[in-house]
């Protein structure tokens, strides 16, 4: 399979899929073309929260704000995955989620001058993705991580990339007592959803236990479930993708918490005076 992601919206994902369907008749499966718009930071973490969940596929990744600029454009295999992506470090926090260090390779895509300079998803990338899985799967399929390597360093238009762009997703401060416990944390908006749900890169363990915590002074409860507050009521939770959230009963959290990506969040144990 193919899958697809991009912050494109409608219509242009459809030409895309157009391109790759003149090149092989790979299983085509969107993602999300609804990603934050040239945020490539929050696209990565969406990535790397869902692409875990297939098989080995081709994965071409479109969050490029530096379309038509000198930044490459890049093959990234992970173990058996594939991801195809401008090189602006969309393509590496998903590919160490998908594989070990040592399983992860970049390449960089020989690219003749594309038709337009604005839209390198249909005119680089979805070409590139379907190539390769066409080549993937010409012959013996190639689907163990060294056949799938083997492939990629035998084609033409890809060689090895020397210093790819590497996004690394900031880590928290933790502050511990004593005892080791954790009483305070100081993280960052990775990202907020379709909901407003406010992710923060906060690992859900340290807040597991608490019932209440103050988020940025506002004393907050913490719940397994939405439904264990009021309609309309804020609450901390832990998300499915393992990272805290600030999120509203049946309401946004970004504006009930005055949120947004990139800004700072400081949770407290409610019983410490930090």
């Amino acid at each position: 399979m193919i899958t697809l992601a991009s912050d494109f919206g409608s219509p242009y994902p459809a030409a895309m899929k157009g391109v790759i369907r003149r090149h092989t008749d790979a299983e085509l499966i969107d993602v999300a073309h609804d990603l934050p718009r040239g945020d490539p930071r929050a696209a990565a973490f969406w990535l790397r929260f869902v692409l875990p969940e297939f098989p080995p596929a081709v994965h071409c990744a479109v969050i490029d704000p530096g379309v038509g600029t000198d930044r490459d454009a890049l093959v990234v295999r992970a173990g058996s995955h594939v991801l195809v992506a401008p090189d602006n470090g969309l393509a590496m926090p998903p590919a160490r989620a998908l594989a070990d260090d040592d399983e992860v390779e970049a390449f960089v895509v020989d690219v003749d001058k594309p038709v337009s300079e604005t839209f390198h998803g249909r005119d680089v990338f979805a070409p590139t993705a379907a190539r390769i899985r066409a080549t993937l799967d010409d012959g013996p399929a190639a689907t163990t991580p060294d056949e799938v390597s083997e492939t990629l360093t035998g084609m033409d238009d890809l060689s090895p990339a020397a210093d790819p762009v590497d996004l690394v997703l900031p880590e928290p401060s933790v502050e511990r007592d004593d005892a080791g416990d954790p009483v305070a944390v100081d993280g960052e908006v990775l990202a907020i959803d379709r909901f407003g749900n406010v992710v923060t890169n906060v690992p859900g363990e340290l807040i597991r236990g608490r019932d209440w915590v103050r988020i940025n002074g506002e004393l907050t409860p913490v719940a397994e479930t939405f439904g264990a507050v009021d309609p309309g009521d804020r609450l901390v939770t832990v998300g499915s993708h393992g990272y805290v959230e600030c999120d509203v009963n049946d309401g946004r959290g970004d504006s009930a918490f005055d949120l947004r990506p990139g800004e700072s969040v400081r949770i407290v144990a409610d019983n410490v005076s930090v």
